[in-house]
């Protein structure tokens, strides 16, 4: 009898390997999927990470570029006044277009050596006084370039950066130019819309405290963060960017992707194949639609775009432009200077422009003339700007231009209604005191009557003998008196109505008011007014037209004396101060009357409006036009003791130095 090995054990190794070898091919193939959309996921994040940090150095060196241009602005400027080819207009010229071009600067300031404030555009005040200060102090001990730690003024108020660049012609110090940053405004024109809505960027101090941020697509979460120092000399600024992207999710059509992969079949090579063709034909379409739509947006354009090369060549105008010359397009791409367009008459001056263009000194707006095909002369506007191919060199300039024939008609039109307004109002004021003005003419011709009588009669008692000269002289020198005195009064009557053109000169404040002394004196007469006048006796001058200044001083004066006449005659008393502060004249006029009430102040300035029954309601319209028409400001508050305080400030004259 033979006896044989148990089978059981073999049975159940074959019955372990059929389905040990599935699940180990389970494993694997979850273990696959597992590992591709991980490994994925892992090259996303570390691709956005690049990708932000990539950004955050090109905005880091947005910034920097907007400050190096601003310092080499202000050091060109700071050798020119070192000079002293300067004079403080020009500065102050050069100043303002500096801070027009510049939105992100807050205050540009000229400070002179003793420490005064010669010319300044934008706010009065700069940063923090006491980091401003010690930057100052640094600054001038280093003789270089130099920031100051920014911080906000008060609580909700931006960030502020001083920049303080000192002057030293023949290494003496002689001031020095001041330039304060908007934080929020230097994001806000330095980071592009685009990385903002994907990005919180903000600007921290030493003290990890925010500064300025500017994150159109709300607050970053923490996934993706970069931090970029920015080398200020003098000031500890952080750059840091928090996108607003999470970390990327396991996305589940990997899982075909998996298995397309794991078959290595022909199927894998058809779906990617598909893939392929499918973005590509999007991607065209997308493009032709893109293109489509820039087509009918650049025909639909009443603005006209005009590109040249940079040998001056026209490369591209859109239909608003030929229709805004009168050439076709065939007529003007290609063409070289002399344009059909230009003007016989103005040709030096498009020659020179060109020049300048072509030469990288291009203005980046001004007004000119083109001449239509037709012959008809038209103004024009032009923005013009380098034209950067995608290579990132320049190719050529790029110009907007706008016609701006009815804006010029409507300048014209409004200049001339305000001329009209304001002679006007003249006459009106003039009416009012012609009655004052007969009643004060006849107390010096009833004195002249009464000195001449006198003469005539110590002539005819005389008794044939001559008469001594010293008798007659005290009578004959009042009579000449009291006919200049109604000389003077008929001359300022008709100085100050009669009509011309604006015309701006320096001007003394003092003159101005002596020069309407006589008329108001005259309306403060007929209510039992008395006049008192306080002028500071070191006022700067004012560039200023002063028939219109005269005419805002009476107007106020006017209303303050009639503002009075229900109060007890022992404090009718109108008072004219001139004082100067802060780089401006400032003329206030103050009266004990009744004052102004809450529901008539909202309208006080409005055209058309008065208190008045007689009244047309334009005399401080038309003050308040010819104030803002020299750059100041006319605004009134209640007077302490009763009555109204109107002040009117005009920019002072810079000193001579």
């Amino acid at each position: 009898m033979t006896t044989t090995l148990p089978r059981a054990p073999r049975f159940r190794l074959v019955g372990t390997m059929r389905w040990l070898l599935p699940v180990l091919l389970v494993l694997l193939f979850l273990a696959v999927l597992i590992w591709l959309p991980w490994q994925a996921r892992q090259m996303e994040s570390n691709e956005r990470q690049e990708q932000l940090i990539a950004d955050t150095l090109w905005v880091e060196q947005a910034i920097r570029f907007t400050l190096d241009r601003n310092a080499e602005i202000l050091q060109n400027l700071g050798a020119d006044i070192a000079s002293g080819a300067l004079p403080p207009a020009a500065v102050q010229a050069r100043i303002d277009h500096l801070r027009k071009t510049a939105p992100e600067l807050k205050r540009v300031a000229w400070i002179g050596q003793d420490g005064e404030v010669r010319a300044f555009a934008g706010a009065e005040t700069g940063s923090d006084a006491g980091a401003s200060a010690n930057a100052a102090m640094l600054a001038r001990e280093t003789g270089a370039g130099r920031y100051s730690d920014p911080a906000a003024q008060q609580a909700g108020a931006p960030a502020l950066m001083d920049y303080h660049l000192p002057l030293f012609p023949n290494r003496a110090y002689a001031g020095s130019l001041v330039a304060t940053y908007d934080l929020k405004s230097l994001l806000d024109e330095t980071v592009p819309w685009w990385f903002a809505k994907d990005n919180a960027v903000s600007l921290i101090d030493s003290g990890d405290g925010v500064l300025a941020q500017r994150a159109a697509g709300g607050p970053g979460r923490g996934v993706y963060t970069h931090n970029r120092p920015l080398d200020l000399h003098g000031a500890n600024l952080l750059l840091a960017t928090n996108s607003v992207k999470g970390a990327p999710e396991l996305l589940p059509n990997l899982l075909v992707g998996s298995v397309i992969l794991l078959s290595l079949g022909l199927l894998a090579s058809l779906a990617a194949l598909w893939r392929h063709i499918t973005r590509r034909l999007a991607a065209e379409g997308a493009l032709r639609q893109q293109m489509a739509f820039r087509t009918a947006m650049e025909n639909s354009m009443v603005t006209g775009l005009r590109a040249r090369d940079l040998e001056g060549r026209t490369t591209y105008v859109n239909p608003a432009f030929c229709r805004m010359v009168g050439f076709s397009a065939e007529e003007l791409v290609g063409h070289a200077p002399p344009m059909p367009y230009w003007a016989p008459e103005a040709m030096d001056e498009y020659q020179q422009r060109l020049a300048d263009v072509l030469s990288g000194n291009v203005a980046p707006q001004f007004e000119s003339v083109f001449q239509r095909s037709d012959g008809k002369r038209i103004p024009v506007l032009i923005f013009e700007a380098p034209l950067i191919g995608k290579d990132g060199t320049q190719t050529g300039w790029m110009g907007s231009i706008l016609d701006i024939s009815e804006r010029k008609i409507a300048e014209d039109l409004h200049r001339q209604q305000q001329e009209k307004l304001q002679a006007g109002s003249r006459l009106a004021t003039m009416g009012e005191i012609s009655s004052m003005l007969a009643h004060e003419l006849n107390q010096p011709l009833a004195a002249i009557s009464s000195y001449t009588s006198g003469a005539l009669n110590m002539l005819s008692n005389g008794a044939g003998e001559p008469v001594d000269a010293d008798t007659l002289r005290p009578a004959l020198e009042q009579a000449n008196l009291q006919a200049q005195r109604a000389g003077q009064i008929i001359r300022s009557v008709h100085e100050f109505v009669k009509k011309r053109e604006p015309e701006r000169q320096l001007i003394d404040i003092r003159s101005v008011v002596e020069g309407v002394r006589a008329l108001v004196e005259l309306q403060a007469r007929k209510y039992f007014v008395a006049l008192q006048v306080h002028i500071d006796p070191a006022l700067p001058a004012v560039r200023a037209d002063r028939m219109m200044l005269e005419q805002v001083l009476l107007n106020l004066t006017r209303n303050g004396v009639e503002a009075m006449q229900d109060i007890p005659p022992e404090r009718r008393i109108l008072r004219i101060d001139a004082t100067a502060a802060n780089g401006r004249v400032e003329v206030s006029v103050t009266d004990n009357g009744h004052g102004i009430t809450d529901d008539v102040n909202s309208r006080l300035f409005s055209p058309f409006f008065s208190t008045k029954a007689e009244g047309m309601g334009m005399g401080l319209s038309i003050c308040r036009s010819a104030i803002e028409f020299h750059g100041g400001t006319l605004n009134h508050r209640p007077n302490p003791g009763g009555g109204t305080v109107f002040t009117f400030a005009l920019p002072a004259e810079p000193r001579a130095s």
